[in-house]
């Protein structure tokens, strides 16, 4: 129990400064993803600990708090050694903040300001004829507050403000009310963490003899050991005899001597308001919280909603038909070309076409310096996504949030979900961009060449051969004298070419069905691999990277609350 006001500990400002800072980097690291109902309390302690830490660290501001009837206006007067402040038999008596400066009141000002008490109601305490009477309170900005049990609501709200931007409070008490409820529930009982800049003075303790004295002032410290405030100092006068008053003003000249009130009181805030923000954050969470079977569902949901199954069926039956209208037999090429190509049904051609066959033919442009410049990707013509494919992705995407807020707090879980949720509209475009811009490997391979060559060669050996036994026949035909055919065993040359050739074509087109049914498949897992490939990307930075941004704001608000709350005991 201590008798006496004194800091369990010396603040450093720097220190102080760096725990406010730390708060406010909690602050910015939530910002957006916790209800700011919760977050407000934070950012009035930070808002309030810069404009006093800027203000003069000289100066100690007491307030003097209690209800109607306490004598605390009267014991403002006492101190002071003036009637400063108006004491009377009519409720509410003090119904504005007076304020008394030991010191300059220049240098007050500023502070005063800040506080809110109006300049007709400020007064300076030293004069010339005090010589150094008053200097050991040199720097104390007494306030004698509004009474907090006034009838009058305003009275109230305005002791709440003071009481935030204060650096010592003395709550004045008087032996007919000291029990009273509501000093007790709604205000001492709420400053458990400011117990080092609290006070409770018993007025009026000449009213009792020394017995009744003991007594109550025993019995006032049970009551605030009750709430929570067990070192709370308990100190005894009276308005009416100075003598009395030399506790009260020894308390004062040594809070005002040692300078730390100030320190002391934002301190006590930022603990309050560590501790209130503690529920916010947990144990450490790794930003890969989200495994891999979330983000693989994730994925199949995307791949289905761009319409990856259809492409790379396309993409197969692509092939197929590229690859047969290049090695089948030339003269029935033609009719090949009359189907559509799969690929460019989609619009999927351009960008997956290689050099080598002409339909990257316009899709760059060489630019002043002979750079290429890239035209912006024709929309893909892949169905829209259906109902239930978005439904399916919605759930993806759930589980994707639910995954990584399973590790957090529960207030961050619907900053988590939104997070997940933030770029939805835009996947849809997204996918059928990352789709387009698929290189699918649609190349065109040497030995596709090297058969339509040899194609060539034999439908010209065919023709040739044809050519030659339809002269034969004209000759014949017009009883000149017939051609003499070279012989390739017993068959003529002429036929051999003729007939050869249409076997060799049909053949060689017959031996290359297999190879391009093999090659098609792998052309089909090739693009698979390299569209999901895509969408994974585009569904690791539509859903899964703002989900780990989050995790790391988590990480960020987790450091800064553990430096916040580095020196609170």
């Amino acid at each position: 129990m201590r008798d006496a006001l004194a800091p369990s500990r010396t603040l450093d400002a720097d220190s102080l400064l760096r725990r406010v800072e730390s708060l406010r980097r909690f602050l910015r690291a939530v910002d957006g993803l916790l209800p700011q109902e919760r977050l407000a309390g934070a950012h009035t302690v930070v808002e309030r600990a810069d404009a006093r830490l800027a203000l003069s660290r000289e100066h100690t501001v007491v307030a003097l708090a209690g209800s109607t009837g306490s004598g605390k206006s009267s014991l403002f007067n006492a101190l002071a050694g003036f009637v400063l402040s108006p004491v009377g038999m009519r409720r509410p008596t003090t119904g504005a903040a007076h304020a008394c400066v030991w010191g300059s009141l220049e240098g007050a000002n500023a502070l005063l300001d800040w506080v809110g008490v109006l300049p007709r109601h400020r007064f300076v305490r030293e004069s010339p004829l005090d010589g150094d009477d008053q200097s050991s309170l040199r720097g104390l900005v007494l306030l004698d507050l509004p009474d907090f049990d006034s009838v009058r609501r305003a009275h109230a709200t305005e002791v709440d403000r003071l009481l935030g931007l204060v650096d010592l409070i003395v709550w004045v008490v008087d032996p007919q009310k000291y029990a009273d409820r509501t000093v007790h529930e709604t205000y001492l009982r709420k400053l458990r963490t400011h117990a080092g800049v609290t006070v409770v003075v018993l007025n009026q303790a000449d009213r009792l003899t020394a017995d009744e004295q003991g007594a109550v002032v025993t019995d006032l410290r049970r009551l605030l050991v009750e709430d929570g405030l067990p070192d709370v100092p308990v100190v005894a006068t009276s308005a009416l005899h100075a003598p009395a008053l030399t506790p009260l003003r020894g308390l004062l000249e040594r809070t005002v001597a040692e300078r730390q009130a100030a320190l002391l009181r934002l301190s006590a805030d930022v603990d309050a308001t560590a501790d209130r923000l503690g529920e916010l954050v947990g144990p450490a969470v790794a930003e890969d919280v989200v495994d891999r079977a979330a983000v693989a569902s994730l994925v199949d949901a995307f791949a289905v909603m761009a319409g990856v199954p259809a492409v790379v069926e396309a993409t197969e039956r692509a092939y197929r038909h590229r690859a047969i209208g290049m090695t089948g037999w030339p003269l029935l090429r033609g009719l090949r070309r009359l189907r559509p190509d799969p690929l460019r049904r989609l619009h999927l051609d351009l960008p997956s076409a290689g050099p080598s066959d002409g339909l990257l033919d316009g899709l760059t442009d060489p630019g002043p310096d002979d750079t290429a410049i890239t035209r912006p990707l024709p929309a893909t013509s892949v169905p829209d996504p259906d109902a239930a494919q978005r439904a399916a992705v919605k759930l993806a995407v759930r589980q994707v949030a639910d995954r990584a807020a399973a590790a957090l707090p529960e207030p961050w879980r619907p900053g988590v979900v939104d997070a997940a949720r933030s770029r939805l509209d835009d996947v849809p475009d997204a996918l059928d961009t990352a789709v387009a811009g698929t290189d699918l490997g649609m190349r065109t391979p040497f030995w596709w060449r090297l058969t339509a060559f040899t194609q060539w060669l034999v439908t010209l050996a065919a023709g040739i051969g044809l050519g030659w036994l339809i002269t034969g026949y004209a000759i014949r035909a017009l009883g000149l004298p017939a051609l003499d055919y070279p012989d390739v065993g017993v068959t003529p040359l002429p036929t051999v070419l003729f007939l050869g050739g249409l076997l060799a074509g049909a053949l060689l087109a017959l031996l290359a069905r297999p190879v391009i049914a093999i090659a098609a498949r792998r052309a089909r897992n090739r693009a698979d691999r390299r569209l999901r490939a895509e969408v994974t990307t585009v569904a690791r930075r539509q859903v899964v990277s703002p989900v780990r941004e989050v995790l790391q704001s988590y990480a960020r608000a987790r450091e800064a609350m553990a430096l916040a709350r580095s020196d609170h005991a």
